[in-house]
């Protein structure tokens, strides 16, 4: 039977997570009460994250250890890819992502784009406790927003984001070829040498509920550091295909 024009894309949204047993269930929850599929890729958590995924019959892909952001996201897609999802959707697991701009991502994905980013830049807001974070990661956020404008020529105000949704063509992507550390700028890139369609769309965040970022004050200097160079690397020495 031939599937229908109007039949809905098939849609998982990826939680990675490591160590959020406070904020785990709540996230999935949000997510599943839209109606979307979701899986937790529990990244070696040492905490009760796949504890309490199991106990509220949350779907879990359960790393034996940590294998750090890239590693457990690109696990997300290749199950995507081996279930043949048409979309898939990162989704921080701290609870800085709201989901109901998933339905908005999605719809990007359905107008022809590949890779959709949730910014926090892209279009001011006019409620002043938006979550925007902190002066310094906002200047290393314009950093690489002008560095990765240098090297594709794609304009990117919040490249740093990890609420991001991926057509047929992205996850195939990443499934094969995905960065290990800080992923998110150094694939935008990787995604506009295969020329793929790259979007942004505005949404709010929340502060982070529990935890604290991986990047801070050396780590801060040392991520520049090393994304920037690699955001080089793959520009200038990576072939530029179509896909």
């Amino acid at each position: 039977m031939q599937a229908s024009d109007t039949a809905q894309p098939k849609v998982l949204v990826i939680i990675p997570a490591f160590n959020e047993e406070k904020t785990i269930v709540q996230t999935a929850r949000s997510v599943m009460e839209l109606g979307f599929d979701v899986t937790v890729v529990n990244d070696g958590s040492r905490d009760n994250t796949r504890k309490l995924c199991e106990e509220n019959n949350i779907p879990l892909l359960n790393l034996p250890y940590n294998l750090g952001i890239g590693g457990a996201v690109q696990t997300g897609h290749k199950y995507a890819y081996l279930k043949g999802y048409d979309i898939d959707i990162q989704f921080d697991g701290d609870g800085q992502h709201n989901a109901t701009y998933l339905p908005l991502l999605v719809r990007e994905i359905e107008n022809g784009n590949d890779l959709v980013i949730g910014s926090r830049f892209v279009q001011k807001s006019s409620e002043e406790s938006d979550f925007k974070s902190t002066k310094l990661r906002r200047v290393g956020i314009r950093w690489l927003s002008f560095w990765i404008r240098l090297f594709s020529g794609k304009r990117i105000t919040d490249p740093t984001s990890g609420f991001r949704a991926s057509g047929k063509k992205a996850i195939r992507l990443f499934s094969e070829d995905y960065p290990s550390d800080y992923p998110e700028p150094e694939s935008i890139v990787e995604a506009a040498k295969k020329s793929l369609k790259i979007e942004e769309v505005p949404v709010k965040m929340k502060e982070r509920t529990e935890g604290s970022s991986s990047i801070g004050g050396l780590g801060s200097l040392y991520y520049m550091i090393k994304v920037s160079l690699e955001i080089a690397i793959i520009a200038l020495f990576k072939r530029k295909e179509v896909w």
